[in-house]
């Protein structure tokens, strides 16, 4: 079964983000409306189930090779990849002036989606790409822009993300990789670097490394860490490369899924002969570093809700091809007849479109965020991504392997042989918890930066939404069951999470049943709303509408109630984990 993009969930949540979010009153977006999305998702579609799909388990089967320093990609990696790059894919949303296209989010987002459910592995550098431009853009000297980005924005180069130590893992305060100042103003970058995404590969002519390292009087600590530019070949004033830049590839690891994916250790001025170049201020390498590592925490919640998209595929196939069991009547029926089958399918359904439909509105928010010349406009959309940033990564990289599961548990006992395909989509969905923030991560983030740091504002204008919406659609039953589940939320949010006294052991304890309950009822909230817009267009498409409302429905019984339960958790933890022996 080769995957095909869902065109028309695509173009109508497209649709109802653009609405949503007012987009046609940027003067910015006037030449990118939804006929031009409508158009560029099609061109996507055919690209990614073409050429990117049929890849798929050639890159799983035969992985990466790694000799002498070199790695090798699967067969038809470097053939796709120039075809990627030729068709302007990589550029999508990055400026024209550098050789991008200049589109904004809210239409790479689906555009992206499709590419991470047809072959995830391949297209990680996709997202290095969209990361490290930005970095540079924002915080890289005039002289770096135009020696660097056309190069990456186009594709001829790629990018790898360097944060990782052996030692250090997610704490960046601890890394010791060295930046040691020359006379010319560049850096001697010496150290040691691990699960590095694309860090050595042979697709593009150039990697550039965006190395986190420490001067020699940098204070202790994250604040410390400054960022380097570390191409792997040496780029000259007019932006060619040059010589070797003594950046080794000292192996790849051997992992559980992602297996044509490369994933690197790197070995920095072995010969004392690596140079960097630095990005931004001094010691304030962490600043740069967030603003790819919030787009790569993004990129990763999509990635569950195009894993999960992919699972749900082939599960439905052979649910219908699957003949097993009497139905009514006694007759032998397909397993999708069975009404446990259809429970288990409908739960990745919902949870997929509802994530879809929460990730395209972050996206659309994003092109708020960046293009709207509303100063308060701007501010409520920046709160509003920070707060859901956390929420996204975490709640849809966590569904994504419950939702594989839930697929090997349709498929029986071919679920849990290799040659049906559904367990690449359990294994490639394996790592999502855990790289860019493991969910740990993001759900302290969530609680203590987003929530309390924040003294609950951004939380109260969300809230504020939810109830808006569901005041103006009070004889909705998922809205009415959405209610109740708010006003849980709420109450938990103001007496433990914002109560200054709350210890804060016993919060981190918490934090990840927390996150999740946000996410389930983020979902609950944005299927409740499409449940109104089917309402209004339900004559235009009986069956997709109907399916919407459907859907709406089946979430708010199945899925909320463990949304619920988790705040149920939350208020009920008395002693705190560190209470039981282990």
């Amino acid at each position: 079964m080769s995957y095909q993009a869902p065109y028309k969930d695509m173009q109508w949540l497209v649709e109802q983000a653009y609405q949503s979010q007012h987009l046609a009153e940027l003067n910015s977006l006037q030449d990118f409306d939804l006929d031009l999305a409508n158009a560029i998702i099609d061109e996507a579609n055919k690209f990614a189930s073409n050429v990117l799909a049929p890849l798929n388990t050639v890159g799983d089967t035969q992985g990466c090779q790694f000799e002498n320093g070199q790695v090798t990609t699967p067969n038809g990696w470097k053939e796709a990849y120039a075809q990627f790059r030729d068709s302007g894919w990589i550029g999508l949303a990055l400026p024209e002036a550098f050789g991008g296209q200049g589109l904004p989010k809210y239409i790479a987002q689906p555009v992206n989606e499709m590419w991470l459910s047809s072959n995830l592995a391949f297209v990680m550098f996709a997202a290095l790409a969209q990361g490290g431009s930005e970095i540079l853009l924002k915080f890289a000297s005039d002289d770096i822009k135009a020696r660097y980005l056309t190069q990456i924005v186009t594709g001829e180069w790629t990018v790898a993300m360097s944060l990782t130590e052996p030692n250090a893992g997610s704490d960046l305060g601890a890394l010791t990789t060295k930046a040691v100042p020359q006379a010319d103003g560049t850096y001697q970058i010496k150290g040691q670097k691990i699960y590095i995404t694309y860090g050595e590969h042979d697709m593009a002519d150039n990697i550039v490394h965006l190395v986190l390292a420490r001067t020699p009087d940098a204070p202790a600590g994250s604040r410390g860490i400054s960022l380097f530019a570390v191409p792997k070949y040496r780029v000259n004033d007019e932006g060619v490369c040059g010589e070797f830049n003594d950046v080794h590839c000292t192996g790849i690891e051997h992992k559980t899924g992602l297996h044509g994916s490369p994933t690197c250790s790197i070995s920095y001025g072995d010969n004392d002969a690596c140079v960097g170049e630095l990005i931004g201020e001094l010691n304030q390498g962490l600043m740069a570093m967030f603003v790819l590592m919030n787009e790569a925490r993004l990129s990763c919640g999509l990635q569950g809700v195009a894993l999960g998209e992919l699972a749900y595929q082939k599960a439905l196939q052979y649910a219908q091809e699957r003949v097993q069991g009497a139905g009514v009547g006694g007759k032998r029926v397909a397993i999708v007849e069975h009404p446990d089958v259809q429970r288990m399918l409908l739960n990745i359904r919902s949870e997929t479109f509802g994530l879809r439909a929460l990730g395209y509105q972050i996206a659309a928010l994003l092109d708020v965020s960046e293009l709207s010349q509303d100063s308060e406009r701007v501010r409520m959309a920046e709160s509003r991504i920070a707060l859901l940033t956390p929420i996204f990564k975490g709640f849809a990289t966590e569904q994504a392997n419950v939702m594989a599961g839930t697929a090997i548990q349709i498929f029986g006992g071919m679920g849990f042989v290799e040659e049906t395909g559904i367990a690449q989509v359990m294994r490639d969905a394996r790592i999502t918890t855990i790289y860019e923030g493991t969910t740990g991560v993001q759900a302290k983030d969530l609680v203590h930066r987003k929530i309390r740091m924040d003294q609950g504002v951004a939380i109260s204008q969300l809230l504020t939404d939810m109830r808006d919406d569901i005041c103006a659609a009070s004889q909705s039953k998922p809205y009415q069951r959405l209610a109740v589940a708010v006003d849980q939320l709420a109450d938990v949010v103001d007496r433990i999470l914002l109560n200054p006294n709350a210890d804060t052991a016993k919060l981190d304890a918490v934090s990840v049943p927390f996150l999740n309950a946000m996410g389930g009822i983020c979902c609950a909230w944005q299927l409740a709303r499409l449940e109104q817009q089917a309402h209004l267009n339900h004559a235009q498409d009986n069956d997709f509408f109907g399916n919407v409302i459907a859907l709406a429905d089946f979430y708010s019984v199945y899925q909320l109630p463990l949304a619920q339960a988790a705040l149920t958790t939350v208020s009920q933890e008395q002693n705190g984990v560190g209470a039981y022996l282990f």
